[in-house]
């Protein structure tokens, strides 16, 4: 019976985590471009406590049990949110698989949030920067700077990732930087580090930049939105009174166990 405390105790750590899972899913539900989590779960060691026995009709299979639950390592559900529309020209939205590369400090980090700002820095020029005042990165991994004498007003984001303005005077296309939007082989190996930026790691492999790469398929940008969370709240509340029930029940099968020792030891004294 000592057996059934460690396992149901194994229960509750488990799903404890996956409550805590799901809520920082709900906590996040409006954070741009959030990509929901999923607890993953695997069963622990078997005891066997009796072999099969082919000469014994009345037992074919082993009896065996098993010794609780584990949880896994979160994985990350990286499929697309709903656009919402912002009318504000320097926030982005990434239809496809691409991501923003933002310096972080000395760090280099990529994001789905593209809730940008301009910002005027201490040389005098503005730069596109994130709503915490990380540089945004262009192809050639320097940040995006723009020129006092252009209106910030004029400048247009393309599809493509390209920023230009039009010369008034000549009313040609002038070149201001290009994103830098890559991808990655595993993205699911990206590590998290809070801010909606993710780092790369030695599971995700290289970023694989958009435009220089064969192979990938390119990303669009579209301009006066952003990409809201993936998480549904209807299913993330299904699979907290779920998870809610299933450490109740591992509590329950701990009370139950502790009240059929305290009865094995009353039988003893008496």
């Amino acid at each position: 019976m000592i057996r059934g405390l460690w396992t149901a105790a194994s229960g509750m750590t488990s799903q404890q985590l996956n409550v805590d899972t799901i809520a920082n899913n709900l906590a996040n539900v409006n954070t741009v471009g959030y990509k929901k989590e999923t607890t993953n779960f695997k069963s622990l060691l078997y005891q066997t406590m009796a072999a099969p026995n082919v000469d014994n009709v009345q037992q074919p299979t082993t009896m065996q049990v098993g010794h609780g639950v584990r949880a896994l390592p979160n994985s990350r559900n990286y499929s697309m949110g709903i656009l919402q529309e912002t009318g504000n020209n320097t926030d982005m939205a990434i239809e496809g698989k691409g991501f923003f590369t933002v310096q972080k400090g000395d760090q280099m980090t990529y994001t789905r949030d593209g809730s940008f700002r301009i910002s005027l820095t201490e040389d005098g020029a503005y730069a596109l920067v994130t709503s915490d005042g990380n540089t945004v990165l262009s192809v050639e991994d320097e940040p995006i700077l723009i020129g006092t004498e252009i209106p910030v007003d004029k400048v247009v984001i393309g599809k493509d990732g390209s920023i230009y303005y039009i010369d008034e005077e000549t009313n040609m296309r002038m070149e201001i930087a290009q994103l830098k939007i890559v991808q990655f082989a595993n993205v699911e190996g990206l590590e998290a580090i809070g801010s909606n930026l993710f780092i790369q790691t030695a599971a995700s492999g290289e970023p694989l930049i958009e435009g220089e790469e064969d192979g990938l398929i390119r990303s669009s940008i579209r301009t006066g939105y952003l990409e809201g969370s993936n998480v549904q709240v209807a299913e993330e509340m299904v699979k907290l009174i779920v998870a809610q029930r299933a450490y109740e029940l591992n509590s329950t099968s701990i009370k139950t166990v502790d009240t059929m020792l305290q009865q094995a030891n009353d039988l003893k004294r008496s």
